[in-house]
């Protein structure tokens, strides 16, 4: 029986989302120094030689938010060392690795003692060879060092793969078995798995292991493997966990070439995606480096925030629809027609008394030229003069980049459309938590009471966006949308600030904000998304703006909280194919293939932008008809277009 493992409580705790592994060891040491791995160069043999470089690449996948570190030992078993002249070796090699990665782990935690994160080193194990004795001197001396975990990875012989997992696992002295293989489906109408995902996982658990999982693959075959892999019995019943550690890309048919996606950005969004779908463990292979670790870490830390509840969950009080689903109606979506927050502006007034209510999006620009500038404030103004929509509402750094903040483009476009006297429009800023602390979201509330903006909605937010002409940034994350929405309704909104202290001589003195938040329609955890949206309800959340759906089946999932809670589906106007593309594959969207078909009718780039509006509007339409509290339209790439659909909606 294998002992009680540190390793495996953190990975099943999910208290803090799937746990981030390190990238591709070997991909980067050929990197940093030009030389392929031969029997005359061994990149095992460098933990006794060049222990620095090792100890340096560990270094940078802990500063780039790694906690599971993997050992230089993919070939360090008898015959690979004995065929390179050093298989008298063996247990002082794979000692050493285990030993550079803990003294980079103790280094680390003395350089950045305030990080308090718990970091594990698993001991890496690959192929190569035919039977198990080949591995018993390697297997002797990395549990003789104290790893954490055994990787046995890149298997393409899984019997092979399974063998030595029932005999590590079957040592009394063994820690936990993470199998990993290789298991590639190919491309194209050809896919097929080598081993399908279930039975691969079945056969995982029958020889022991503790964590089954795939590595050495396209990032799309990873997430494939883990989607599948979750239906297996040995998964539902708690049995085994899911493990994924792709490349960082694969050529793949994207329009009408062959490319490779490998920017760290695409990695950080995949790694989400594989945490959203069951993943405990995250990691990468071939030429996932700490460029691509710092975005997976950002963007597994925006999942965690997203999904973390304070200690004591949502605050209990009566009549509240909690995280259960069950209950009374929560008392924020009681809809009390004196309110006084109906004067916020006319969408908060529709909202109240259950009309119909518009808004669109408009994204902050990122520069500093003038044209921006203006062509927003004549949107607004259009959208205003013809009684087109009743908010704007302005996002907040979307994608992670350094966009102006939405309330400084509030006053901007009041200045230029010399509104000195009052909004014409009721302006809606997006508020994320990645970059403030809680102090700063409390100024900033303020700060918009005090210059009249009191409609927010309140998002977790996309992490700093990786780019080479940007330095480091760092998401803050100290609280999650369901803290802010719970902070805003229930204290600020009560005449309390974040500490239970009177905003002003009396409680009266209170903000009176709309408090809006999101939804994913298309989420990979559904349940997951639903119990966040429970939990944003309880906390006092006002109304929902959700991320855009192409026909009717996303919002089915929604269907269960209208009546608690006033609905916005979002709408995206489509502006060609290659757009249309670019959409399908972001995590979460859904575009059905007839939509791209039919755009796929028309090479004029115009006619593909009239087929993305038609649909826009055909959405529009049908969420007004079928009851929804209104519409959220999004045009990121022209506001033109934008205006041509509310147009189209007003007729």
């Amino acid at each position: 029986m294998t002992p009680r493992s540190a390793f495996l409580d953190a990975l099943k705790s999910g208290t803090n989302g799937a746990i981030l592994a390190d990238g591709g060891i070997g991909s980067l040491i050929f990197q940093l120094t030009g030389r392929l791995a031969s029997t005359e160069y061994t990149y095992e043999a460098l933990n006794l030689h060049n222990p620095e470089l090792i100890k340096g690449i560990h270094a940078s996948s802990l500063a780039a938010g790694a906690t599971v570190l993997t050992t230089n030992t993919f070939a360090a078993n008898t015959v690979e060392l004995t065929a390179a002249g050093g298989g008298d070796r063996v247990d002082e090699i794979n000692r050493a690795a285990v030993e550079i990665a803990r003294v980079a782990i103790a280094d680390h935690r003395a350089e950045y003692p305030e990080a308090g994160a718990t970091y594990f080193v698993i001991g890496s194990v690959g192929p190569g060879r035919r039977n198990v004795e080949a591995y018993t001197g390697q297997v002797d001396a990395l549990i003789g060092a104290g790893v954490d975990a055994f990787l046995l990875e890149t298997f393409t012989d899984i019997e092979l793969a399974m063998q030595l997992t029932r005999s590590i696992s079957g040592r009394p002295e063994a820690p936990p078995v993470i199998v990993h293989g290789a298991l590639d489906p190919g491309v194209g109408e050809a896919q097929k798995w080598p081993v399908e995902p279930i039975e691969f996982v079945k056969m995982a658990a029958e020889a022991g292991a503790s964590v089954a999982g795939i590595n050495c693959v396209a990032p799309w075959a990873a997430a494939a493997f883990v989607s599948e892999a979750k239906e297996a019995p040995a998964v539902a019943a708690g049995d085994i966990l899911l493990s994924a550690m792709p490349n960082a890309g694969g050529f793949e048919r994207i329009g009408h070439r062959f490319l490779a996606r490998a920017n760290p950005e695409y990695m950080g969004t995949l790694a989400r995606q594989l945490g959203d779908s069951g993943a405990s463990l995250v990691g990468g292979c071939c030429e996932v480096h700490p460029e691509h670790i710092r975005e997976m870490s950002a963007y597994l830390k925006s999942r965690t925030s997203s999904l973390e509840q304070d200690s004591a969950g949502p605050a209990a009080r009566p009549g509240t629809l909690g995280n259960t689903g069950t209950g009374s109606v929560p008392v924020a979506a009681v809809r009390d027609k004196s309110d006084s927050r109906r004067a916020n502006g006319e969408f908060s007034r529709k909202l109240f008394e259950g009309e119909f209510a518009i808004s669109v999006e408009v994204v902050a620009p990122l520069g500093a030229e003038s044209k921006a500038l203006d062509l927003r404030a004549t949107m607004v103004s259009q959208v205003v003069e013809e009684g087109l929509a009743d908010a704007v509402d302005i996002t907040d750094g979307s994608r992670g980049m350094p966009l102006v903040p939405p309330g400084d483009l509030i006053e901007l476009i009041r200045q230029k459309l010399d509104w000195r006297d009052g909004d014409r429009i009721e302006f809606i800023p997006h508020f994320t938590g990645r970059d403030l602390s809680t102090l700063a979201v409390q100024s900033r509330l303020m700060g918009y009471h005090w210059r009249g903006i009191k409609n927010v909605l309140f998002i977790t937010g996309d992490p700093p966006k990786m780019s080479p002409t940007y330095p480091r940034s760092t998401a803050v994350f100290d609280m999650n949308s369901v803290q802010m929405i719970r902070t805003t309704a229930g204290q600020l909104n009560q005449g309390r600030d974040f500490g239970g202290n009177p905003l002003g001589s009396e409680f009266a003195s209170s903000a009176r904000f709309t408090v809006g938040t999101g939804f994913e329609p298309e989420a990979i955890n559904m349940p997951r998304e639903l119990d966040r949206l429970r939990a944003k309800i309880d906390a006092g959340a006002d109304y929902v703006m959700t991320q855009p759906a192409f026909d009717n089946s996303p919002l089915s999932t929604i269907e269960p909280v209208r009546d608690l809670i006033p609905v916005l589906p979002g709408v995206l106007v489509l502006r060609s194919a290659d757009h249309a593309r670019r959409i399908a594959q972001v995590p979460g969207m859904n575009l059905p293939a007839g939509v791209l078909d039919e755009m796929d009718r028309f090479s004029e780039p115009a006619d593909q932008a009239k087929v993305g509006l038609d649909l826009a509007v055909t959405r529009a339409r049908a969420y007004k008809s079928e009851g929804w509290a209104g519409l959220y339209l999004m045009s990121p790439a022209s506001m033109g277009a934008a205006v041509s659909v509310l147009k189209a909606l007003a007729e």
